[in-house]
């Protein structure tokens, strides 16, 4: 019997145990998904849509619990923690659900004497989504939900860091009235994991996780002609123009790099400022910064908990020193923070200045409290900062100019580009990556397609 455990960021005890799933159920998971879902995609669409509405009404209304187990699971301050249930993924499964009937109505084709033509969108049978642990509800919503609205089965593995998500998933279905087996989870090890991708049980493959996680995903799904979608990391940066409302850009950024202890894939990470309103810029971001409470996440009073895991912190606080044995400026001093401590989770904030490209800090992704901030004397020159990375999930601009920020936007290589505003996803838009930023597309209409597979019908009359 093989165990997973899940050590606590907040006091680095064992706060759950979870028994790995074996080959007999695996398998027995994968053919009942396959049984349920054939059942499942015969049931009219607006009792499927009402399904998954009551689930999200049952999430809701468990929102502060599941936020305390966050909390203690993965490190998030309590007095955020619900708020991935009632504000993210509440919208973006009501978003998904309204406009079902649409995205997956029949598309027509021009008249043709004699023929009746149409494409029709089918379930691609069981989708396998794979969630990460930093926003385990957010990420795995954009497929789970519309997944199961779509007629498909689904089968969860969540991160062994989060594993009661999955649990609460299974929960809100049951209150929900889902037949049984149309929603199921499982814990892996890696190794099954890449067995479960590679079956030809699976239709789909929706995965959010590191680059070197993707390819793996990668790899075991080209075996078939399974799809994947791959949400994979972020080295996203900001341009604040010089006709900018400093005050709006400081404090959406600063939120946009420290919140969640800056562990997001959109996170802000790397800012580029005009030189004519630089030192106000790092000025207020660091006044900013220097607020934050940083402590027990089960604390109202705390604003910024443990990152994940000592190593992650360690691997974070290796970035700094290293930006500035090189020349960075390290503006805050982690003795203000009394939490922080090293050889632990808890990690002061930092904002750090005299940066360049050639340090990892504003090239390789830190995923934690820090934002390297660099000034520049053109529009061409943060453009071609902005553009100098392996990434490209998110990209954002702060200006008066919407007709610049669209120019300016037109040249940088990212999924999604922002004008005033950071690290958010609109369900209406579609949430999509380039680069080592992953490929697919989830949420909007266009998250239906790779749900659903187009069947066409070509029907001739023939009269006798």
């Amino acid at each position: 019997m093989n165990i997973q455990k899940t050590i606590s960021p907040v006091d680095g005890r064992v706060l759950v145990e979870r028994e790995l799933a074996a080959g007999p159920r695996i398998e027995a998971a994968l053919d009942q998904a396959v049984t349920a879902q054939r059942r499942w995609r015969a049931t009219p669409l607006p009792e499927r849509a009402a399904v998954a509405l009551r689930f999200v009404e049952a999430m809701e209304a468990k929102a502060d619990a599941i936020g305390e187990e966050l909390s203690w699971q993965m490190g998030r301050p309590v007095r955020y923690a619900p708020m991935e249930i009632r504000r993210g993924f509440a919208e973006r499964a009501r978003y998904m659900i309204e406009i079902a009937p649409r995205a997956l109505a029949d598309i027509p084709v021009s008249p043709k004497p004699g023929f009746t033509r149409f494409i029709r969108r089918e379930p691609v049978g069981v989708v396998f989504t794979i969630a990460p642990w930093n926003y385990p509800y957010l990420t795995s919503v954009n497929s789970i939900v519309p997944a199961i609205v779509a007629g498909n089965a689904v089968l969860l593995k969540s991160s062994a860091q989060t594993p009661l998500c999955a649990e609460r998933y299974a929960a809100a279905f049951r209150e929900a009235g889902l037949p049984d087996t149309v929603f199921q989870f499982l814990h892996l090890s890696h190794a099954d994991v890449e067995k479960v991708i590679g079956d030809e049980r699976i239709g789909f493959v929706a995965f959010t996780g590191s680059v070197e996680g993707g390819h793996s995903v990668q790899g075991a799904a080209s075996r078939r002609f399974a799809g994947a979608a791959l949400e994979l990391g972020g080295k996203d940066p900001a341009y604040v123009r010089a006709d900018a409302d400093l005050g709006h850009a400081a404090e959406n950024l600063v939120d946009g790099a420290m919140f969640n202890s800056g562990q997001s894939c959109c996170g802000i990470e790397r800012i580029y400022v005009d030189r004519a309103v630089y030192d106000e810029f790092v000025e207020r971001a660091v006044r900013l910064t220097q607020a934050y409470q940083l402590g027990n996440p089960l604390l109202p009073e705390t604003t910024l908990g443990p990152m994940v895991r000592t190593s992650a912190a360690e691997f974070v606080r290796g970035q700094i020193a290293e930006a500035v044995g090189q020349g960075a400026v390290a503006h805050l001093d982690p003795r203000e923070f009394p939490a922080d401590r090293p050889a632990t989770p808890y990690l002061a904030p930092q904002i750090l200045t005299n940066v360049d490209h050639r340090m990892r800090v504003m090239r390789e992704e830190t995923f934690g409290p820090v934002a390297g901030i660099m000034a520049v004397d053109s529009e061409a020159q943060a453009i071609q900062l902005m553009n100098d990375s392996p990434y490209g999930l998110t990209a954002a601009i702060w200006t008066t100019d919407e007709a610049a920020a669209v120019r300016i936007g037109d040249q940088i290589e990212t999924g999604t580009w922002f004008m005033n505003r950071c690290d958010y996803l609109d369900p209406a838009l579609a949430w999509t990556g380039v680069k080592d930023s992953g490929r697919g597309c989830a949420l909007s209409v266009l998250g239906y397609e790779q749900l659903t597979r187009p069947k066409s019908f070509h029907l001739r009359l023939v009269t006798a």
